[in-house]
């Protein structure tokens, strides 16, 4: 899919008309840049309004345009990171099941979404509101995706590092511990390489030691698991013991209910994480397919605007999408200068002269109005 296009108007000159100069445009590109693929850009009549308030507007135009472009490159962001972990295989995105190359390659202006005789400002203004109003969604609902995301990740970490950390829990069975009036099971994390020492020492590091009763659960990269049973009431004094010789015991006490509890705790993250993501995903999906219609519109009114601006009145422009590739982009703006009629042109006049140079912000200034898209 390409995803860089130009938006261009060129002037229409006295005695011409926008299909003449259509076909004038088709053939140029065809003889010369003929890997250039070329559509009309179908804009209705907007109402005008005053210079003033086009004067206005188009001095927003720009930074309106960074916004909503910003928006839609962060909703598509998310659908492809979604996918990701999702394994599902990245799909077209569209507006309405169209695909949104030839939406816009395609576009038809909603009149009953924004009636042309509604005021420029009005229309955009309307367009930043819709769009500011899906940004704030888009933030909650991945707010709300991410929390359960970090809950689930910090459980996968206890779970995942090293027995000096983690939770014990699903290491440690209810035959392992004895729990008596007199009697408790320890449980203590040995250095992987002091085994011998643990296991020659344990049952003289205090002396209420139940011989031969240290056990090993389990062992990783670096530690080793080991309970120990002795008298309750020579638990502490052992726990100093070991520590001073480097073994560390943890605190650990096996309840069935609190274990079935984190269980119960961890499928229902698991599938309210699932829930959420298949969420924020279709909400994803129809967001930018809104996003993407609003942005188009938005960039007709755009050219229309400065095409008022840049050729006076009455409008009469012709507006086109191109997708030059890198090497026929300097023909391309040879083309399109070749055929404004920059004498047509009575708004343009370069910095130097005192007009207005390149409407919008732009950074090139052209006797024609050009503007890109960028769909990623």
């Amino acid at each position: 899919m390409t995803t860089r296009y130009w938006v261009a108007s060129l002037p229409v000159g006295q005695g011409s008309s926008a299909s003449t100069l259509w076909s004038r445009l088709q053939e140029s590109i065809s003889k010369q840049a003929f890997d250039t693929p070329l559509y009309r850009f179908n804009i209705p009549n907007l109402r005008v309004g005053t210079l003033d308030s086009l004067l206005a507007l188009s001095d927003d135009l720009l930074k309106a345009n960074s916004f909503i472009e910003g928006v839609s490159h962060k909703i598509r962001r998310q659908i492809e990171e979604l996918e990701r972990v999702s394994g599902v295989v990245s799909s077209s995105l569209t507006v309405d099941g169209v695909p949104v190359d030839s939406y816009l390659t395609r576009f038809v202006w909603d009149d009953a979404k924004y009636p042309t005789m509604s005021p420029l400002r009005e229309i955009v203004d309307g367009i930043h509101v819709q769009i500011a109003k899906i940004e704030d969604d888009l933030k909650v609902r991945v707010a709300e995706y991410n929390n359960v995301r970090s809950q689930l990740n910090a459980i996968n970490r206890k779970q995942a590092g090293s027995l000096a950390v983690r939770d014990l829990s699903n290491l440690v069975k209810p035959e392992d511990i004895i729990s008596s009036e007199h009697l408790t099971t320890l449980v203590a994390i040995v250095s992987k390489y002091s085994q011998k020492d643990w296991l020659s020492s344990y049952e003289t590091l205090t002396t209420y030691v139940v011989p031969r009763s240290s056990k090993k659960l389990h062992e990783d990269n670096e530690y080793a698991l080991y309970t120990v049973t002795l008298f309750s009431r020579d638990a502490d004094n052992f726990r100093t013991k070991a520590r001073e010789k480097n073994f560390q015991v943890r605190d650990f006490e096996y309840n069935p209910e609190t274990q079935e509890s984190r269980k119960q705790e961890l499928e229902k993250l698991i599938q309210d994480q699932e829930t959420l993501r298949s969420s924020l995903l279709q909400w994803c999906y129809t967001s930018y397919g809104e996003v993407f219609s609003s942005w188009m519109h938005f960039c007709a009114v755009r050219v229309f605007s400065e095409s008022i601006l840049r050729y006076g009145l009455p409008p009469s422009f012709l507006s086109v999408v191109l997708s030059p590739s890198v090497k026929s982009e300097k023909k391309v703006r040879s083309i399109l200068e070749g055929l404004s009629d920059s004498s047509h042109s009575t708004y343009w006049k370069t910095d130097d002269e005192g007009g207005m140079g390149g409407f919008a912000g732009d950074a090139d200034a052209h006797p024609y109005v050009c503007f890109t898209i960028n769909l990623i």
